[in-house]
């Protein structure tokens, strides 16, 4: 983890509330993992003091290069997509614990909105190392999916449900996922962006026994670990336990997870 700055090579609308932004990133010499974020200091810190967890969504090892993938939803981001390219941004990263992948078998990522963002990267990871991928990707309307091309593109399988299409209820996405995890070879299952998701995810990880993990969200203050305005409770054997998502996640293993 260090806290330095970046140089914005681009920063574009991708859909009506979406942006992408990508950064050199030189200045670090440390490995970055799918499932890790970066602290970013989104504009004036003076309006807007608290910084901005934006999970990777791509790191270019030999271009050294980082992209992220946010929602535009408060001032904060705002303020984030009026920089330009050539602008610097302050961040502090990487932080967190990432994704781990499985020995063997195929991969099932199941995303909600900007949680594929999160995914994207262990997509990436997996194809990397010639592991097969399909990804379920849920959305309120086709405008609002992401990243199609780009996981189609890198040789992953995408399927794609919504809201208005009615194709994205709890019930649609868990005979589309059984249907994969008995023909495809499913042996780990990954989620990020929904709580309903989330909870069909670890009952599908516990009905069909698969390593599985979910990559939290969560509101943060400090990012390192220190002011715990991330608490989140985890289950660990028989007991509840209070852990930081910045430090002791955003990734947990799917069965700890306390989904209400």
């Amino acid at each position: 983890m260090k806290t330095f700055n970046a140089k914005i090579m681009t920063n574009q609308s991708v859909s009506t509330r979406y942006w992408q932004i990508t950064l050199d990133v030189s200045a670090i010499d440390m490995p970055v993992q799918p499932g890790q974020f970066f602290h970013i200091q989104c504009g004036d810190a003076w309006k807007n003091p608290l910084r901005r967890p934006l999970s990777v969504y791509h790191y270019n090892r030999e271009l050294r290069t980082l992209e992220f993938l946010y929602l535009v939803k408060g001032t904060g981001t705002q303020q984030l997509t009026l920089k330009k390219k050539g602008d610097m941004l302050n961040l502090i990263g990487p932080l967190g614990q990432g994704f781990t992948l499985p020995e063997q078998g195929a991969l099932l990522l199941v995303a909600r909105g900007v949680g594929v963002a999160t995914l994207h990267a262990l997509a990436r990871e997996a194809r990397s190392e010639n592991k097969r991928v399909h990804v379920i990707i849920s959305a309120r309307t086709p405008e609002d999916l992401l990243t199609v091309e780009t996981l189609t593109h890198i040789g992953a399988t995408v399927h794609t449900v919504t809201d208005e299409e009615e194709t994205s209820s709890v019930e649609s996405v868990r005979s589309l996922s059984e249907k994969l995890i008995r023909e495809e070879g499913i042996s780990a299952i990954y989620t990020c962006g929904s709580r309903r998701l989330s909870k069909l995810v670890q009952e599908l990880a516990d009905e069909y026994q698969l390593k599985g993990e979910l990559a939290t969200e969560a509101h943060m203050a400090c990012g390192i670990g220190d002011c715990y305005a991330c608490a989140c409770t985890i289950r660990k054997g028989n007991q509840l336990k209070t852990v930081r998502v910045c430090t002791d996640g955003p990734v947990f293993p799917i069965s700890q997870a306390v989904l209400q």
